[in-house]
């Protein structure tokens, strides 16, 4: 599989001219030094944090006991 893999690339490369040759060599460059290093370790499974669902926010947030009530900015409105 893997050779086949690099014969298909190299067949692709053949067929590109060389100023975009070169963009793919660069592209493997910069592969190469991302992630080659990741890929020697095992890759971090980040767990999420599990939340709990209704009530999370519980006795966090507060309303004003006059929240509902009419402002004083807005009565020549109403």
């Amino acid at each position: 599989m893997i050779q086949t893999t690099f014969q298909n690339i190299e067949e692709s490369l053949k067929q590109l001219p060389y100023s975009l040759q070169v963009e793919v060599f660069h592209y493997i460059e910069f592969l190469k030094s991302n992630y080659a290093k990741q890929s020697i370790q095992e890759p971090e499974i980040k767990q999420l944090k599990k939340r709990d669902g209704f009530g999370i926010w519980q006795g966090k947030i507060s309303m004003s006991e006059d929240f509902d009530a009419p402002m004083e900015e807005f009565e020549e409105y109403m």
